[in-house]
């Protein structure tokens, strides 16, 4: 009995001397982006997405059942997801949970049970609605077009089709099926695990898989009438390619010129930046009239057809694949770095020229700095923190590209590519962030580099270069940046 009374004393003065565990909290409603604070959520990391739909393209009808895993990185009391349709019911670890509306685009949910942290979680949103009739961030991502939609676009895109912590930080994998009727394509990332199944009443379903880890926005759908090629590899991967039957045939003819090409593209790219990233390949150009611009979603790019107005344009198809490495694998540890997305795969063009005899990247570098003007917003923006309005400008673009081209002067060609390679190896399926980029620089180069990125990412004005550009009159556009150019004017839409 003494033995008994002395543990039980022993025991409350342990416990007495233990701190309470904290309650349960909220996630909070933002991962605290500099530029867009409230998107994404904390408090939880999802590791994948089953995203399951049915549409209807004559009444732009989108019903869907998404399971989210995820796994607490707190005690959790209550989680956001980022939604825009109207949401049925919401269930966690299979009980109901409670959920509402919070500001334009925050679906607050509050689980039955909290959820301990590094516990994993189930959760299942039901949902329908019209999403071309759904407002966000000041405009409609979702775009309706003659034959199905579009679900494609940067920052924003997943709000108008599927519950997501939506911010590049958090990237999973995905499994997309859609149900739209016989007769119509869905298209989205990755390969098919299965050919389309015929379903009842008229529809048939189309099944999409990402094994590697993929940003929110980067998940793309594309329904509608197309025609496909198919092709493999020779290491085996699938290249999957579609082009709208309401293409005319000479914009068809002109993209296919310029989309077929995408497995030399990436097979060229791979001795540049190192082995591609990704289980397969290919691209869409969308119908006429519908998409401004392309988007580098991630295995299978998304085309406007006016980039293939003039007749084929590689450069877009470079451009956009540049980013299955840049972009893509290595993504933004917040929207302020996006140079490292854009100035990349823009400097991805300038090479392109290069190994095609149409303007060395040197020749462009200098056409670029004699012709811009001194109070041109590329010069009065910082590439490295250039603000929300001018995520997709001339700074991010070219000025971004230029930044690298003087990398590569300072430290050589062997220096350079290194540093591509291992930034892409280093960082793949990660998110990064422009210091990081500049210390690995320095890092391999062995050179003190600070100066030249003060001045090419930092500093809002025009850097000095040691060229004499006055003394030797403008330089002559090189063949290739008119392409280039036009390129870049649609691709500053998104």
């Amino acid at each position: 009995m003494r033995r008994l009374l002395t543990a039980a004393l022993t025991t409350a003065l342990v416990l007495a001397g233990t701190p309470a565990s904290a309650a349960p909290a909220p996630g909070g409603p933002g991962v605290g982006d500099d530029y867009y604070p409230d998107y994404g959520n904390s408090g939880y990391d999802v590791s994948h997405y089953d995203i399951r739909l049915r549409y209807t393209p004559a009444t732009d009808r989108l019903t869907g059942t998404t399971t989210i895993l995820a796994t607490a990185t707190q005690d959790l009391s209550r989680l956001n997801l980022d939604f825009l349709l109207d949401v049925s019911s919401v269930r966690v670890n299979n009980r109901p949970a409670a959920f509402t509306r919070q500001g334009e685009h925050e679906l607050v949910v509050t689980p039955a049970r909290p959820v301990a942290h590094g516990a994993a979680m189930t959760i299942v949103v039901q949902y329908a609605g019209t999403p071309s009739t759904e407002v966000g961030a000041g405009y409609t991502a979702w775009i309706k077009t003659p034959d199905g939609a579009l679900a494609i676009g940067e920052p924003e895109i997943a709000w108008w089709w599927y519950p997501s912590n939506d911010h590049p930080s958090d990237k999973a994998t995905f499994d997309v099926s859609v149900a739209v009727p016989d007769g119509v394509e869905a298209i989205s990332n990755g390969f098919q695990p299965r050919p389309p199944v015929r379903e009842t009443l008229g529809y048939t379903r189309w099944s999409w898989r990402s094994l590697k880890p993929q940003a929110t926005y980067l998940t793309s759908l594309v329904i509608g009438q197309y025609d496909v090629t198919t092709d493999t590899t020779e290491n085996g991967q699938t290249v999957y390619n579609a082009y709208s039957q309401l293409l005319e045939p000479d914009f068809r003819d002109a993209a296919q010129a310029s989309v077929e090409r995408t497995a030399e593209i990436t097979e060229w790219k791979s001795e540049l930046f190192g082995p591609y990233p990704f289980e397969a390949q290919g691209g869409v150009v969308t119908p006429p009239g519908t998409l401004g611009f392309a988007l580098e979603n991630q295995t299978r790019p998304n085309y406007s057809s006016a980039f293939f107005r003039r007749g084929s344009n590689t450069s877009v198809v470079v451009h956009e694949n540049a980013h299955q490495w840049f972009g893509d694998s290595v993504s933004v540890d917040e929207w302020k770095h996006i140079w490292l997305n854009e100035g990349f795969a823009s400097y991805a063009e300038w090479l392109w020229s290069e190994k095609n005899e149409e303007g060395t990247a040197q020749e462009i570098f200098d056409y670029l700095y004699a012709t811009y003007p001194d109070d041109a917003d590329i010069w009065t923006t910082a590439p490295a923190d250039p603000g929300t309005a001018q995520l997709f400008g001339d700074a991010v673009y070219d000025r971004g590209a230029m930044t690298l081209h003087q990398l590569r002067v300072a430290v050589g060609d062997d220096d350079f590519f290194e540093i591509l390679r291992t930034w892409a190896a280093s960082q793949k399926y990660g998110n990064a962030t422009t210091a990081e980029f500049t210390a690995l620089a320095e890092k391999i180069s062995g050179q003190d580099l600070d100066a030249l990125f003060e001045a090419w990412l930092f500093t809002p004005s025009k850097p000095a270069v040691a060229q004499a550009f006055a003394a030797r009159g403008v330089p002559v556009a090189p063949k290739s940046w008119a392409t280039i150019s036009a390129t870049h004017e649609l691709l500053h839409r998104h």
